[in-house]
């Protein structure tokens, strides 16, 4: 059979020249492995498994390190790098590095996934057989998904974005692989393509789907809030003159909340023992 970059090969170790190995797959096609790749033990004869790419001067390499994702196989890619030029340059766990190329990323640049994100891919080859790597299509994720259970209602999992449109972001959780929906009104911002985020799931549909918020819970929007006062408190030497009885012009004017949200977050200062009021004032206790 005819060796192809991109593949899987079950090669027979024939020969060594200085620093490389020669493989065969038994029918006259030849291919070279450098001989550092191999393993401690192997002699000529050895049967071993190699991955096939082709190589910077345009022939035919193998590496016995086997990539994690293969053509019509899918995975998650590590990213590596970015370049406006050449797009995404992606570990798949074997010696060669990878590229999805800018055609294949978010048209909106700020979208684009950043070194350390994690794309859902497989491998292509052009028609000279560099490796190139193709974005999971919808069908696909669909096909891979795992059905979700009840029980992570309201549950936080880890995920990864792979699909983003106008309306929201699509999102696979990791390790479970659940396809998550996250609504554009559930998230402050638009996740990156490969970025992880945490996310609450508030509905299991009947598909086994998830529908997913970016937004926290509200008794954690609560402690945010009290954050921001907080901090306020100490930009302003530890006392301001907002208290329960300022007017929400004032309260939006100043902290971006509702007077509702600020009461709230007073209250849960006020039984922290962080804060007291005094004659209009609220300030940090002694």
């Amino acid at each position: 059979m005819a060796l192809h970059p991109g593949l899987k090969a079950t090669l027979r170790i024939k020969d060594r020249s200085t620093s490389q190995w020669v493989l065969t797959d038994g029918s006259g096609d030849d291919v070279l492995m450098n001989a550092s790749e191999i393993e401690e033990g192997q002699v000529i004869g050895d049967v071993i498994e190699v991955f096939m790419y082709r190589n910077r001067q345009g022939g035919i390499s193998a590496t016995p390190m086997i990539p994690h994702i293969l053509p019509s196989e899918y995975g998650w890619a590590k990213v590596l790098k970015i370049s406006r030029r050449e797009g995404a340059i992606v570990d798949i766990g074997t010696t060669r590095e990878v590229y999805v190329l800018p055609a294949d990323l978010p048209q909106v640049e700020e979208l684009w996934p950043q070194p350390g994100d994690h794309i859902f891919m497989t491998l292509r080859t052009d028609r000279y057989g560099d490796l190139y790597g193709r974005l999971a299509t919808e069908e696909t994720v669909i096909e891979l998904s795992a059905p979700a259970p009840e029980e992570v209602f309201n549950k936080d999992l880890k995920a990864r974005a792979y699909r983003l449109l106008p309306v929201g972001s699509f999102m696979l959780s990791v390790p479970e692989m659940y396809r998550i929906f996250i609504h554009e009104s559930e998230r402050e911002e638009e996740p990156r393509l490969g970025e992880e985020k945490t996310v609450r799931v508030i509905g299991v549909k009947e598909d086994r789907t998830l529908n997913g918020s970016l937004l926290p819970r509200k008794q954690e929007r609560l402690s945010s809030d009290a954050e921001k006062i907080m901090a306020y408190l100490e930009e302003s030497g530890g006392q301001m003159p907002f208290t329960d009885k300022s007017t929400p012009d004032e309260i939006q004017e100043m902290f971006g909340m509702s007077k509702a949200s600020f009461k709230r977050a007073l209250g849960t200062l006020y039984k922290a023992r962080k804060i007291v009021q005094e004659e209009g004032w609220t300030k940090f206790t002694k």
